[in-house]
């Protein structure tokens, strides 16, 4: 038995952490890999399986385990039958040079969703992965550590396979950069043949949305640097380190995703600022620096009170959507000799 087995055993009581064989986590060798839905179904079954991943035997799991999950709670015995249609169809292939042998399998051997129960919500489903895919696992001495909330999380298919190869790449010694060749990388995202044959929509459509929504919601940043030929992109490099602060990276995997990719490409609406109604803006930003760097030295203090009269005084609500503009601007003024009250010192 291989080392990924013991570790996926030795970790089954880490719900936040799964262990993929490195030779399913890299995917250049899958084809037909299925649409993001359909991968994070395959990694809730890996999940599942555990320690018990290499054996032939039946595994299981309810509907409500499903429904658990992020990212796989609306699903019923209807949207789950055209899944595992995806996942079935997925190959591997593996060709050993070495013993002059290729090997051709899938993912999953047979499926089952049992429904008898369906009126009481307890559908379960039973399946047996295939005897390729056991064999490798029980072979594996390599595996990748993934983080099971961003797998669940990451909304394309192609983020989630380029994480997959990522993450069994991060943790090599002395390794922080990994070059590909355009055939590799298309083998990695899993492109059909005749899709986004060019450079350009590659990039556009798969590389680069797939590593945006990798920076936002894992735990490390990658950047690629392109390899060209004259003006023609050969291969490229994705270099990758760990983030020293994820603060940010959980606090957006537990928010909504609706405004997610507004907040991921900066276009997402700042909320307007409202200048305090009463009290001082020592301690209030963006007030007091502000006051601070346009004023005249007066106490901030004070000059918060000026403007609120001044402000009353022109029906300006001190919400309106350029407070912040006429705030600095009311400062600025308060700074020259003719304002009445500013007096220097």
């Amino acid at each position: 038995m291989g080392k990924t087995i013991e570790v996926a055993a030795d970790r089954a009581y880490d719900d936040t952490k799964s262990v993929l064989p490195t030779e399913y986590a890299r995917g250049v060798f899958i084809e037909h890999a299925p649409t993001a839905q359909g991968l994070k179904l395959m990694h809730l079954m890996i999940v599942r399986a555990g320690g018990a991943l290499a054996e032939d035997r039946m595994h299981e799991m309810r509907l409500s385990d499903i429904r658990k999950i992020k990212g796989l709670q609306n699903h019923d015995k209807a949207s789950l039958i055209p899944l595992f249609r995806e996942i079935r169809a997925a190959t591997f292939s593996f060709d050993d040079p070495v013993k002059k042998q290729a090997r051709i399998g899938g993912f999953l051997d047979t499926a089952n969703i049992d429904y008898k129960y369906d009126d009481h919500g307890e559908i379960k489903v039973r399946w047996w992965f295939s005897r390729l895919f056991c064999e490798v696992a029980e072979k594996s001495d390599h595996w990748a550590i993934m983080d099971r909330q961003t797998v669940f999380t990451l909304k394309s298919k192609y983020s989630i396979l380029l994480f997959q190869y990522l993450a069994s790449l991060v943790n090599l010694d002395y390794r922080n950069s990994e070059v590909l060749a355009l055939s590799d990388l298309r083998s990695v995202l899993s492109v059909a043949d005749g899709k986004l044959s060019s450079w350009n929509d590659l990039n556009r459509y798969a590389l680069k949305p797939a590593i945006a929504e990798i920076n936002q919601l894992s735990r490390f940043k990658v950047e690629v640097k392109l390899i060209k030929d004259g003006r023609h992109v050969d291969a490229v490099r994705l270099v990758w380190q760990h983030k020293p602060d994820l603060s940010e990276t959980k606090a957006e995997l537990g928010r909504p995703k609706v405004g997610r990719k507004a907040r991921r490409d900066g276009s997402a609406e700042k909320p307007e600022e409202t200048f305090p109604a009463t009290g001082g803006i020592r301690y209030s930003e963006p007030w007091a620096t502000l006051a601070r760097s346009n004023g005249n030295g007066k106490d901030i203090n004070l000059i918060a009170d000026d403007f609120r009269s001044w402000c009353a005084g022109k029906s300006i609500k001190l919400d309106s959507p350029k407070i912040v503009q006429t705030f600095q601007s009311f400062c600025r003024k308060c700074a020259l000799p003719c304002c009445p009250r500013g007096n220097r010192g």
